[in-house]
């Protein structure tokens, strides 16, 4: 028996991972609009928050074929769906659906799925970094150029900020190669590669490529000739060891199951919490160029719910937001009141140049 969720536009919000890191900063803020439903593998664990936010909290075990069922307005995937479930079970019912946890290749296959069973309702795929905050700031800023040709994002990840067990999965994929567009053509390139200094919010962070789905879709929405996306730790010496663990050749002769704890303990140490900082830079046709640095000192995983929330309010047409049937990403469904605002009102600083 498959999943089966149906459209009440009445009804709660669906957070699926809605009581852990991201999803419970996401709860937390979208309470505030909407009545919720939070699910994950075990209620007991999401009781507090869901007393503490209003909300009814349900287990769904995505690796659990027990299927699940709810009446819902729309549904937000703050946990990876590797067998589509959550996002097949909305495009049956025809529910708003937002994801922001996919990786680009899992991205692009929501896409294949979507392909096949078309949406009837809004489909938003906002996994690009922080919850499509990457991509709308990026928008936005080639908007003002009139247009853009390049966009450069520079990533500070804070060692001491909290993380979901989930966002090691992006980082867990540092054996593969990945593909880019860069002056106007599409090329294979090696994570970790390209590695260089960038000035993010008054830090000199060393920074190297990293695989983001919005180095996918900016290219396509904006007409891009060079996206670009480079990742470093709030210890450049920790980014150094990095790099030369790659060159080792480690992740890519340790990337099967047998290596996967020693991967994942060198990987995923999440601190008590920590700031969130990322450099948007955007070249336009005629060389002008805009800078954006935007810093949540609430961590990384506020600033995920934030876009999350953002992405919420479009495909629910909150506040004026207009989303249409089908898919789309966060690039191609404007904030109303303006990507910059929208952040500021949530707490989050942005300084454009």
């Amino acid at each position: 028996m498959d999943d089966d969720l149906q459209l009440d536009v009445t009804g709660p919000v669906l957070v699926v991972g809605g009581y852990g890191t991201v999803g419970g900063e996401l709860a937390r803020l979208a309470a505030a609009s909407w009545p919720l439903v939070l699910t994950g593998r075990t209620p007991e664990r999401g009781r507090g928050l869901a007393d503490e936010v209003g909300a009814e909290v349900r287990r769904w075990d995505l690796a659990d074929p027990e299927p699940f069922s709810a009446k819902v307005r729309a549904v937000i995937s703050a946990v990876n769906d590797p067998a589509d479930r959550v996002l097949s079970a909305a495009l049956r019912g025809g529910v708003p659906y937002v994801d922001i946890t996919r990786w680009t290749a899992r991205m692009q296959r929501a896409l294949a799925v979507a392909a096949v069973d078309p949406p009837k309702a809004p489909v938003l795929l906002s996994s690009s970094w922080m919850g499509g905050v990457s991509a709308l700031v990026g928008a936005a800023l080639a908007a003002e150029l009139g247009g853009a040709s390049e966009a450069q994002v520079a990533i500070r990840y804070d060692l001491k900020d909290r993380a979901g067990a989930d966002s090691v999965e992006f980082m867990d994929r540092l054996g593969l190669d990945y593909e880019v567009t860069e002056s106007g053509e599409r090329r294979m390139v090696m994570p970790l590669s390209g590695a260089g200094f960038v000035e993010i919010g008054g830090h000199r962070t060393k920074v190297a490529r990293i695989d983001t789905p919005e180095q996918f879709t900016l290219p396509l929405v904006l007409g891009l000739d060079t996206a670009v996306t480079r990742i470093g730790f709030s210890a450049n010496a920790s980014t150094s060891s990095l790099l030369a663990l790659k060159r080792t050749g480690f992740f890519r002769w340790g990337r099967g199951a047998r290596f996967e704890k020693v991967r994942r303990a060198m990987l995923y140490a999440p601190g008590e919490g920590g700031c969130a900082l990322l450099r948007i830079d955007v070249r336009g046709r005629g060389g002008e160029r805009r800078t954006a640095v935007v810093r949540d000192d609430a961590g990384q995983a506020h600033l995920t719910a934030v876009g999350g929330l953002l992405g919420l309010r479009r495909v629910l047409g909150a506040d004026g937001a207009v989303a249409p049937d089908g898919v789309a990403f966060p690039e191609m469904t404007p904030v109303p009141e303006g990507v910059v605002g929208a952040l500021e009102k949530a707490g989050v600083e942005v300084e454009v140049s």
